[in-house]
């Protein structure tokens, strides 16, 4: 399993070099640009648990997309952590508004994120394995326990994400920035 580790690590870190690179271009912007910006996203369990469950399964995705799937949210999910921190040193307090509004719900959704993504990737390595004749069997019962149990693993940390995101997260951050 090191290499779908190894990997998941790589590009996660490769799109949040990214998104923190990228940041400079947002530091350009000044507030009348942001004046009419009004964001639509609903901040309630159900819609913050469907949107980082549809996170989660497009990583799993990954075993019948041979990876690309994978690949790509793991990417994009990269710069977008890398694009929020970054985004946070434009302010005067960057290290409370991470410690408030990123870290509580992060240190589980961020897990969840890499160990979906490990597990997308776990199948196609397997199959790469075979195909390289260095096993037997294209995929074992023991390759579908390991990739159900990462699956299961993932899932059960992003629904414990959504709740902190929605009823932790906003306490420490308020509690943090007043």
């Amino acid at each position: 399993m090191k290499i779908p580790i190894i990997l998941t690590l790589i590009i996660f870190s490769l799109g949040f070099i990214f998104g923190l690179i990228s940041i400079n271009n947002f530091s350009k912007i000044n507030d009348k640009d942001l004046s009419n910006f009004k964001p639509k996203i609903e901040f309630n369990f159900i819609s913050i648990l469907s949107n980082n469950l549809k996170v989660i399964f497009l990583m799993l995705a990954g075993a019948i997309t041979f990876g690309l799937s994978t690949f790509i949210n793991l990417l994009f999910n990269g710069f977008n952590v890398g694009a929020l921190i970054g985004s946070t040193f434009l302010t005067n307090e960057p290290l409370k508004i991470i410690a408030g509004f990123i870290l509580p719900h992060g240190i589980f959704e961020i897990p969840a994120i890499l160990i979906s993504a490990v597990a997308g990737f776990k199948i196609p390595y397997e199959i790469t394995l075979y195909l390289l004749d260095k096993k037997e069997k294209p995929i074992t019962e023991e390759d579908i326990k390991v990739f159900l149990k990462l699956a299961i693993i993932s899932i059960i940390l992003i629904i414990i994400a959504a709740f902190i995101e929605v009823y932790i997260t906003p306490k420490i951050a308020t509690y943090l920035l007043t």
